[in-house]
């Protein structure tokens, strides 16, 4: 299968029910008036498949022994990555609010690892899972995630591509317009809040 255009990739995604549009709180707790629900693509296996299938693709010749991302969004995207490579997969969750392996998953001293995650605003659990990697003793080889919400401005310090990378604007609590005008309570949507 060649490299997907973006626009086949935001096709599926629209098809999906995956962009909602209001007033949501982000994880990062940033607002915005957009919400990327990825879960509902996820719910596709022939279009996890697929996607999957194009994230590994500016991966295909580095060496990866393990797949990992952060519970919850990512565990879909890393399973359906790594049965993509023929690799192992495992993932991070929080204990006591800290990014951890549990389980019994664990990693090893020299494992080359790829961080995959479903969508990104700030990077923020994709950090902390990267930092979990690095103490390990594990090496990063670099970051996939389907979609990039901060349209590039991240930077994880290893290299990083995304299916799709998309200008959202996202604004700090007291900054955000919606906020001022009113007349939409904010929501948390996703595995941490309203659904």
């Amino acid at each position: 299968m060649g490299i997907m255009e973006k626009e086949t990739v935001m096709n599926i995604l629209k098809e999906t029910g995956v962009l909602k549009e209001g007033h949501f709180i982000l994880t990062s707790g940033k607002h915005s008036n957009q919400y990327m629900q990825m879960a509902q693509v996820l719910q596709y296996p022939q279009h996890t498949e697929t996607l999957c299938q194009q994230l590994v693709h500016p991966f295909n010749d580095q060496e990866i022994d393990v797949v990992i991302s952060p519970a919850v969004g990512g565990i879909v995207v890393g399973y359906e990555t790594a049965r993509a490579l023929g690799v192992k997969n495992i993932f991070c969750e929080r204990e006591q609010g800290k990014m951890t392996l549990r389980r019994g998953f664990e990693l090893h001293k020299g494992q080359k690892v790829l961080v995959v995650e479903d969508v990104v605003t700030t990077g923020g659990s994709v950090k902390e899972v990267i930092k979990v990697v690095e103490e390990a003793g594990a090496e990063v080889v670099g970051v996939g995630v389907l979609v990039d919400r901060s349209n590039g401005k991240i930077d994880f310090g290893y290299p990083f591509s995304a299916l799709l990378s998309l200008g959202i604007e996202a604004y700090e609590v007291e900054a955000c317009p919606i906020c001022k005008e009113g007349n939409i309570p904010a929501i948390k949507p996703g595995s941490r809040g309203l659904k």
